[in-house]
């Protein structure tokens, strides 16, 4: 195990690294064809009002790109679903449903590096968490000490037993990670609070525009002021700002007119730090993730659920190793209990330190219209790691379900500035 130096990484709860292993460095995303998603799901095509379609877009964030095909349908954004969110700098390929449009509206669509491909109708939309997992190609550029890739079996070997299924940046963010500092202020119903983060908040390597336009807000919240300076690519802030204008002081009805998947991200982002932050602060204190102790957490391939006692810890422990269950976490949420284990005191610790309850997310499930319910998410993740080594580059191919992250997976190879991850 190695302690991460970055200072994202204490920040977002990404403290150690599992493997031993010297990281091969290198660069992501140099350009977008460099790092490759294709969504896998199963739809059965019906008669219904829905039109479902595969979505391929080149280095376009999810939810801009939903906005911009809903203004090319002029339909509100509302109408379409997607299952997951995908990188914005990438070529991804995934599915999304649009409600009562037709093959023709969307053959009729013009939008740069957005391809729509009309696939069949459903009686129902799609809806996050739809889909049965992520395909994954990736290039890594300018390696600059070729002899780690010696370590590649080795490394390839750790992936297919384990390493800690942390919640990856893209969540977060990297240059400016404050989805879960809004989500913290949403949650405790700062609103004015939670504007002020997503629209004033710096980040690094922003243009001119953006810096002068997130300063001015942060020092004077002037929604109008800053409308002016904030640059017309940043949609979603301006769409805040446009509503404060017409809307002042209304700032619970700036956020609640962003998009629902949105909003959900926010409070969901704070229930990721804190999944991360309990990972890390076990690992730290040297409890196994591939061995259970008495009040760990279980969970099954099925969905089933447990926590171990004295009595059944031995058998827990055989469960475990012949990878019928897995150690996993209780997400804080609406219907949160905490149990007596060590994660569980961990979290609770987390959420009293923060000044948050099982109340709150109940609370903001009714205002947002989402639930954030309690929820498990195993300790570790396993994949198929597959590596060709192309000159400098390397080639990392591999596949994850629904909720796992390959940016986890490409920062315990590379063990590298995160930056150089987006």
């Amino acid at each position: 195990m190695i302690k991460s130096n970055w200072d994202i990484d204490q920040e977002l709860g990404l403290w150690y690294y599992l493997t031993g292993y010297p990281g091969t460095g290198g660069v992501l995303r140099q350009e977008p064809g460099d790092f490759e998603v294709v969504e896998k799901a199963d739809h059965t095509y019906t008669n219904g009002p829905y039109l479902i379609c595969s979505l391929k877009k080149i280095n376009w964030d999810q939810h801009r790109a939903v906005k911009a095909i809903a203004s090319g349908l002029g339909i509100s954004h509302q109408r379409i679903g997607f299952a997951g969110t995908k990188d914005k700098r990438a070529v991804t390929t995934q599915y999304i449903s649009i409600y009562k449009k037709t093959e023709d509206d969307i053959s009729k669509l013009s939008i740069p590096d957005i391809a729509l491909t009309s696939l069949g109708t459903m009686q129902h939309p799609i809806k996050l968490g739809e889909l049965q997992g992520n395909m994954f190609k990736i290039l890594i550029r300018d390696i600059a000490d070729k002899s780690l890739f010696s370590s590649l079996e080795n490394f390839q070997k750790s992936m297919s037993e384990g390493i800690p299924n942390y919640v990856g940046y893209q969540r977060f963010g990297v240059r400016r990670p404050v989805t879960h500092l809004i989500g913290l202020e949403i949650l405790k119903g700062n609103f004015q609070e939670a504007v002020r983060v997503m629209i004033g908040k710096s980040g690094s390597r922003m243009d001119e525009h953006e810096q002068e336009g997130r300063a001015c807000y942060m020092d004077t919240e002037d929604a109008a002021q800053c409308l002016h300076l904030l640059p017309p690519r940043l949609s979603l802030e301006r769409s805040v700002l446009h509503h404060l204008v017409s809307n002042p002081g209304d700032y619970t009805g700036a956020v609640l007119q962003l998009p629902g998947t949105l909003r959900s991200m926010y409070v969901s982002a704070v229930q990721s730090w804190i999944f991360n932050t309990t990972l890390s602060m076990r690992m730290r204190d040297g409890l196994s993730l591939f061995e259970p102790e008495t009040g760990d957490r279980l969970i099954w391939p099925d969905g089933r659920t447990d926590k171990t006692t004295d009595a059944t810890v031995h058998a827990a422990k055989v469960q475990v190793k012949r990878g019928k269950c897995a150690l996993a976490l209780l997400l804080p949420g609406g219907t949160y209990v905490p149990g007596d284990g060590y994660d569980d005191e961990n979290i609770q610790s987390i959420l009293q330190e923060q000044g948050i309850t099982s109340q709150m997310f109940e609370k903001m499930s009714s205002i947002l219209g989402t639930t954030f319910a309690g929820s498990y998410r195993p300790m570790l993740m396993r994949t198929d790691l597959s590596c060709e080594v192309i000159d400098d580059h390397l080639l990392a191919k591999f596949s994850l379900p629904p909720g796992q992250y390959a940016t986890t997976v490409l920062r315990e190879l590379m063990k590298t500035d995160p930056e150089d991850m987006v």
